[in-house]
């Protein structure tokens, strides 16, 4: 009787410290891709859980549609970026039933055709008559990230639909943006595909040019997603993050200061310093869970 009760109670114990490791279990995926609000809120947010939530956070980059399918597959837990209900609903759409979107962070996204303010031309169609004052490289070109993206896609849309005598140049952004600064320091004639938010408004004179076709689409929200059920798994972290909300002040001081450290995680550290209030009410909704 004593040592059925004695291995009865080791049972007991065995599966309350499985459960009691399972619950403390706070090691997460999260999928990013190279846009520059995406690298800052991703950064953000891992040193945020860590330093005080007890959580283990892996940022792994990956293409477009390989964070979808991540997603989908539970390869990720969650990601901070999804464009909606335009830009990015062509990913979404194969996954939408195996993907959670949860709320809004930012609201009133734009992208397009960018230029410095000094040049003289304000629409698509003044560019494709001015064409040949935007050479790259020995052609008229339109300098833009990489070609799975959706802004690369919709700028393809852009030159059939205007008939531009232009080409798209598909590279990073990092390698997009060097190029866009180093003709903007001799004011030089070039056009970039760029999107709000970015931090490059708060460092250039910069202007969309209008898109009279409408091509770029309506106005984004940035909302959040996750893997399928991750709101059962994790209610604190979903609420908090379905708390967060950040404007262009708030978002544009992020990546100002990543920008200007030139380490995303260095830049988000001074950031969460400065703005630990903002930071405390955005945590606050997991405690009220």
């Amino acid at each position: 009787m004593n040592k059925m009760s004695s291995s009865a109670l080791l049972v007991g114990l065995f599966a309350a410290t499985t459960v009691v490791q399972a619950d403390n279990d706070k090691s997460l995926v999260i999928g990013t891709n190279n846009w520059a609000e995406n690298i800052a809120v991703a950064n953000m947010w891992k040193i945020i859980l860590e330093e005080k939530h007890g959580y283990d956070i892996e940022l792994s980059d990956v293409s477009k549609s390989a964070l979808y399918s991540g997603l989908a597959n539970d390869d990720f837990d969650l990601s901070l970026e999804i464009w909606l209900p335009n830009t990015d609903a062509s990913f979404l759409e194969p996954h939408e039933d195996e993907i959670d979107v949860h709320d809004v962070w930012y609201e009133g996204t734009k992208l397009g055709l960018v230029v410095p303010d000094y040049v003289e031309i304000d629409t698509i169609q003044e560019l494709g008559e001015n064409a040949e004052d935007y050479e790259y490289q020995g052609s008229p070109t339109i300098l833009g990230i990489d070609s799975g993206s959706a802004i690369a896609g919709s700028t393809d849309e852009v030159i059939e639909a205007y008939e531009l005598s232009l080409d798209q140049t598909n590279s990073s952004e990092p390698a997009m943006m060097a190029a866009l600064s180093d003709a903007y320091e001799r004011e030089e004639p070039i056009v970039v595909t760029l999107w709000s938010p970015h931090w490059a408004f708060a460092e250039y004179d910069l202007k969309y040019l209008e898109d009279a076709e409408g091509v770029y689409g309506e106005s984004d929200d940035i909302h959040w997603m996750s893997r399928k059920d991750f709101g059962d798994d994790d209610p604190w972290l979903t609420s908090v993050l379905n708390d967060w909300h950040m404007d262009d002040d708030t978002l544009g001081g992020l990546m100002a200061e990543i920008e200007q450290t030139g380490d995303p995680v260095e830049g988000a550290k001074t950031w969460i310093d400065e703005n630990r209030d903002l930071i405390d009410e955005w945590l606050a909704a997991g405690d009220a869970e």
